[in-house]
């Protein structure tokens, strides 16, 4: 009898252990560079990540973002300068929309 609570206490933890990484879900930030040849990358950036995508015909999503706030930095071709935007909120598991990001020469 001693051993079978042992044995249901010790699965129990497991199990919440489990849920608990699960609840934790990754999302993504997407959005368009104009104009749309004149970027090569995003990069977006927290305290804590970096992560990066391709930027293809002036859209781009980074995925595996963990929530809390980014700045999307846009890696710019010449003659065009990078460009970056502030403030980029990702909650659990969503889409964040950084909107159009403008190149400037």
């Amino acid at each position: 009898m001693k051993n079978s609570g042992v044995k249901l206490v010790t699965i129990a933890v497991a199990m919440a252990g489990l849920f608990a990484f699960n609840s934790l879900r990754s999302g993504s930030i997407k959005g368009t560079v104009s104009p749309s040849d004149g970027a090569v990358r995003a990069w977006a950036e927290s305290a804590t990540d970096t992560l990066k995508a391709p930027v293809v015909n002036g859209a781009y999503e980074i995925t595996d973002a963990k929530p809390g706030s980014y700045k999307v930095i846009i890696e710019a071709k010449p003659p065009y300068r990078n460009a970056a935007k502030d403030g980029i909120t990702v909650n659990d598991g969503q889409t964040a929309d950084a909107g159009d990001i403008k190149l400037e020469k």
